[in-house]
């Protein structure tokens, strides 16, 4: 028995009382207990984090293998010659590659090697082979200018773009116009907006104002959506549409407003680590959206949003994004509020969720009285939306 459990003037034969004894038995096995329980948590929290390291480090293998491929195939595809008809090739000269893998598609299923092995050819056949091409090339272009000649009652070939142009811009206007129109009604309108839209994307993808409002498409198909694999098939879509626009339009508000809104609808089925990387990017497009269109209440509301969800972050999200990022984001819900109130300095009224946004803001600063006014102009407004 250690001596420090003893009475300080106690002989060397004193013993322990047993009251004693049993008082100091209790408090270790209570610092054990405590010890153990953190020890538990501790090695969760090991866990847990081992496993979202994990996980990222495949995911980040899987792009950069997939980018390394697409790269490869681009290079493969502006190297090698595709002839179209090769009698002296052992196997198909196809040029049409496979969406999914990427793969060229051959009649005997040859491998990539193999049909560029067979497509050697000499520079004199290559030379041959685009003469060819070119010429029947001219006679395509012929073919073409006469049918737009007959379609536009013969009109002189040095004003055929012209007219054309006009034409087109002409329809744009229109179309746009009926997008918009749809995308403010209900949800059979959104549907109809949607399917107007794909249906003339062949001859308007080069446009930015279709572009943007085909990705608003996709998001309200993405709202209108119940099935989580269909939700992420438009998000992803959406996204495609614009993941280059943006970049070319870069001075475009609304090429970037969208873009952050559909990298947050397909991160809600991302792990946590992507979740958190699609934060980031968020809030970089919601940032340049603002910069370019400072006096659109939608692009505060959205930053709030972002605000309030970083000011809620779980336990387990904080603690991933503190071991994965040198700057975690930062943001309170004062911050969430200014820009709810913001929303509604620039349009009272414009959002019924806006107002219940700063209801809770106002609620978890522990302003009661202002939570519950703003609820009950919350319950002034109509809702339009499922949110």
């Amino acid at each position: 028995m250690p001596r420090a459990l003893l009475p300080a003037d106690a002989g060397d034969g004193a013993m322990p009382s047993p009251l004693l004894k049993r008082d100091g038995e209790l408090e270790l096995l209570e610092r054990l207990d405590c010890m153990v329980r953190s020890i538990v948590e501790l090695r969760k929290e090991v866990e847990e984090l081992r496993n979202s390291l994990q996980h990222l480090a495949v995911e980040i293998v899987g792009e950069v293998r997939t980018h390394l491929e697409e790269t490869q195939r681009v290079t493969r595809r502006r190297r090698i010659p595709f002839p179209r008809e090769r009698s002296d090739s052992t196997g198909s000269s196809s040029i049409y590659f496979t969406a999914s893998s990427g793969n060229i598609n051959t009649d005997d299923g040859e491998s990539e090697g193999g049909y560029t092995t067979a497509n050697a050819e000499s520079d004199y056949d290559r030379e041959s082979e685009r003469e060819s091409e070119e010429g029947e090339d001219d006679v395509s272009c012929d073919t073409v200018r006469a049918a737009r000649r007959d379609s536009l009652d013969l009109v002189p070939e040095d004003e055929t773009p012209l007219v054309l142009d006009s034409l087109l811009e002409e329809g744009l206007g229109q179309l746009l116009e009926q997008a918009d129109r749809l995308h403010s009604g209900d949800e059979q309108d959104k549907r109809e907006g949607f399917q107007l839209l794909l249906n003339n994307k062949l001859a308007y993808a080069g446009q930015q104002e279709f572009l943007w409002r085909l990705a608003r498409a996709h998001s309200d198909m993405w709202e209108l959506t119940e099935d989580a694999e269909e939700r992420r098939s438009y998000a992803s879509g959406g996204k495609e549409e614009l993941e280059l626009a943006w970049q070319k339009w870069d001075q475009s508000a609304e090429c970037h407003q969208w873009f952050a809104i559909l990298c947050g609808q397909v991160s809600e089925y991302e792990s946590i680590p992507k979740r958190i990387q699609a934060g980031y990017v968020f809030k970089e497009h919601i940032d340049k959206a603002i910069a370019l269109k400072p006096q659109d209440p939608q692009l505060y509301y959205l930053l709030g949003r972002w605000c309030y969800q970083v000011a809620h972050l779980g336990w387990l999200e904080k603690r991933t994004v503190s071991a994965l990022f040198e700057a975690p984001p930062t943001a309170t819900v004062q911050d969430a509020l200014q820009n709810f109130l913001r929303v509604e300095e620039l349009s009272p009224g414009f959002s019924k969720a806006g107002r219940v946004y700063i209801a809770k803001c106002y609620k978890d600063l522990g302003n009661a009285s202002a939570a519950v006014l703003w609820m009950d102009l919350a319950s002034e407004l109509q809702g339009n939306t499922k949110e």
